[in-house]
């Protein structure tokens, strides 16, 4: 009989391996590496009765800590592969997901929640709040590729795929405010005089400018550090050492953090500060490429663990009520939302489709479930929420790992077609409007 340990070690070997080649072999199939390693997950759990039972509330503190370190080092990752300066009109596409969609996602599962699904006003919010933004980790697959070291490569971002990453990049935190209020309207009850005061100082002003702010300063001092430090020994960029990437993530984070500043923002608007400097430079696909690894095996790790909760009973509360609001959600509200905040930019109508479809749910909303639920007051309901939660990212994997290649193929096509008829010859132009 196999024991344990033997049997997890051989699977974790099975795992990186697959993890390594999966991506290329299903680059144009209607699978993605998330829903495999959900699916295996779940089969090991149901098939291995003596592997150690993967519940999320019995381990919460493991829950909270491997969660956030996956989604900051996601966070890194996409901010160093974002090629497009910072700016207002370059970045359009950004702040109206952010500044429209998010919110709107977040108004109306509250209210679905409230009215359809019998919650109170705080878990109904975070409920909301967890699943409102899109996934840096799980989003990968309709993101943007390695950083450009030349300009020409870098004018060829095209419009989704820079509007899902930058978007990813952010919304997490600026999902926290939210999920901030959830908490404190849990403790203190629904009257904004219990709450407001202090949830808007210090949870939406104070935190999002100090997540700001040492991230750029953070930033401007590594790119420093990187690029132009007097002595050659510190001068990383010569030396190809991708794994400081891990080391910006972490002081990034946890300075912020230190001074209660939000270090989801800090770690995105630290990449992308050392990604704005010295542009073309190739050390910053090293510094990408160590943490993409990085991200995928730890993204293994807690689809299967997640496979196997859901194995071992994590759903067994679903109704169909749930099931359909879950639906509604990423069917019809993030998408209705995702249409209505990019109506008048610079999209063109699939584009606009894409980016409003591709709202992809994942390691984020089981980070901010977790946190919340170990600092609210949501007696009696931590089952419940753990199981709706898990049901809207489960679907998301499979409703979304389905169609990705598909459709980002068929849009990546239109736009080579249109740019042709466009242009008269064959090169692409991957910011041309479809």
């Amino acid at each position: 009989m196999f024991e344990a340990p033997s049997i997890l070690f051989a699977a974790a070997g099975a795992a990186v391996f697959t993890a390594a080649v999966l991506p290329k072999l299903l680059r144009n199939m209607p699978f993605s590496m998330p829903m495999v390693f959900l699916g295996a997950g779940m089969a090991a759990f149901a098939l291995i009765p003596t592997l150690p039972d993967p519940d999320p509330m019995a381990h919460s503190d493991f829950v909270v800590h491997l969660t956030e370190i996956c989604v900051i080092i996601s966070l890194m990752g996409a901010g160093l592969a974002l090629d497009r300066p910072v700016g207002r009109k370059r970045w359009a596409t950004t702040w109206r997901l952010l500044g429209i969609a998010m919110p709107l996602c977040i108004i109306a599962l509250t209210l679905l929640g409230l009215w359809f699904l019998g919650l109170g006003l705080g878990a109904a919010l975070l409920v909301a709040s967890s699943l409102a933004p899109t996934d840096p980790v799980l989003a990968s697959e309709v993101q943007v590729g390695e950083p450009a070291d030349h300009d020409e490569e870098a004018n060829k971002e095209d419009e989704v795929r820079f509007g899902l990453t930058s978007e990813a990049g952010l919304n997490d935190g600026l999902a926290f405010p939210f999920v901030y209020l959830a908490i404190a309207i849990s403790i203190v009850g629904s009257s904004p005089l219990a709450w407001f005061p202090e949830w808007f100082a210090v949870d939406v002003l104070w935190r999002l400018a100090i997540g700001v702010l040492l991230g750029f300063l953070t930033g401007k001092i590594l790119a420093r550090l990187f690029f132009s430090a007097g002595a050659e020994s510190l001068r990383l960029s010569n030396h190809s050492e991708g794994f400081v990437a891990l080391a910006a993530t972490f002081l990034a984070y946890g300075v912020t953090e230190m001074i209660e500043g939000y270090g989801f923002i800090a770690v995105f608007v630290c990449a992308v500060t050392i990604r704005s400097a010295e542009h073309t430079h190739g050390y910053h696909r090293v510094l990408h490429s160590y943490v993409e690894q990085l991200e995928r095996l730890l993204t293994v790790v807690i689809l299967v663990l997640l496979g196997g909760a859901i194995a071992r009973g994590l759903l067994a509360g679903i109704g169909w009520a749930e099931v359909l609001v879950a639906l509604a959600f990423l069917l019809l509200v993030r998408p209705l939302a995702g249409w209505i905040g990019l109506l008048g930019g610079k999209t063109g109508p699939r584009e606009r489709i894409a980016l409003s479809f591709f709202g992809i749910r994942g390691i984020g909303s089981l980070y901010y479930l977790s946190y919340a639920l170990g600092k609210g007051e949501f007696a009696g309901q931590a089952e419940w929420l753990w199981a709706f939660v898990g049901l809207v990212v489960a679907l998301s994997i499979v409703i979304h790992g389905a169609t990705t290649s598909p459709l980002m193929n068929r849009l990546d096509k239109l736009r080579e077609k249109k740019a042709r008829a466009l242009t008269g010859d064959e090169g692409l132009a991957p910011n041309t409007p479809v």
